[in-house]
């Protein structure tokens, strides 16, 4: 299939999704950092995991940095084209070069015009957050300041909320919000208690981050990476769907 026509009908498959996913309570749930142009990652987590009633979440970043940015993209775009119910694509911050620039973007400035326009309008359409019934949260930065958890719903690309799922950053301090360091917002340990009971979820998953701890906030904050352009060890995190989680210790942190 020509790149235009994969990333045209793709599109239609993520139109239909929420910004919010629930998965189902049933089986168990890999989750993926970021891949960042390291096509081998994304394969051999869906060669080895990918079976029913499994689900896959990626945690956004799939281009840029690593050297198959494209292959890698389309290689997972195609397993969620084959695959609708069981693999999640998530937006991370590189996903939204269209409407916030960074550096290195060896991807995004590989690309014609049109090139840019086709994967900005696809990246656009992708969901921010995936939740569990037995209380995990997943994204790819830092928690958006919503009313309820619902409401992940209406975060429109680029929004102060996009910004903070997409770029937020986390630190070991008790303040609530710590300012910005290099664009990309810091909240502490109060701003992440506060949300997490909000959404009345007990952990949370996500990647973006590689100066972070592994785990955080008295086991309740996870940050993995499963791209070799970070360490040579990829991490991913496993969890049992139909099991009660209350911290990191329900969650299995392999390495692949």
């Amino acid at each position: 299939m020509e790149w235009k026509d994969l990333l045209r009908k793709a599109e239609e498959v993520f139109e239909k999704e929420p910004r919010l996913i629930r998965l189902p309570s049933k089986g168990k749930v890999v989750f993926v950092g970021d891949t960042h142009g390291d096509l081998e990652a994304g394969e051999k987590v869906i060669q080895r995991y990918l079976k029913k009633p499994n689900h896959i979440v990626f945690l956004g970043d799939y281009v840029d940095r690593g050297n198959y940015s494209e292959e890698n993209i389309q290689y997972l775009v195609r397993c969620k084209l084959e695959h609708p119910e069981e693999v999640f694509l998530l937006a991370g911050n590189h996903e939204g070069f269209m409407v916030k620039e960074f550096s290195p973007a060896n991807f995004w400035e590989s690309l014609a015009i049109e090139e840019k326009e086709e994967y900005g309008r696809l990246f656009s359409k992708f969901p921010i957050a995936a939740a569990t019934q037995n209380g995990i949260l997943a994204l790819h930065g830092a928690l958006p300041d919503l009313k309820t958890l619902e409401d992940m719903n209406r975060v429109e690309l680029g929004d102060e909320h996009w910004d903070r799922v997409a770029w937020g950053d986390f630190v070991e301090s008790g303040t609530d919000y710590a300012g910005d360091l290099w664009g990309r917002p810091q909240f502490g340990r109060e701003y992440f208690n506060r949300l997490m009971a909000r959404y009345q979820k007990n952990i949370l998953v996500r990647s973006h981050q590689p100066g972070a701890p592994l785990i955080m906030f008295n086991k309740r904050c996870i940050t993995i990476f499963t791209s070799n352009v970070y360490l040579p060890i990829r991490t991913i995190a496993i969890a049992d769907l139909e099991k009660d989680i209350s911290d990191a210790e329900g969650v299995v942190l392999e390495k692949i």
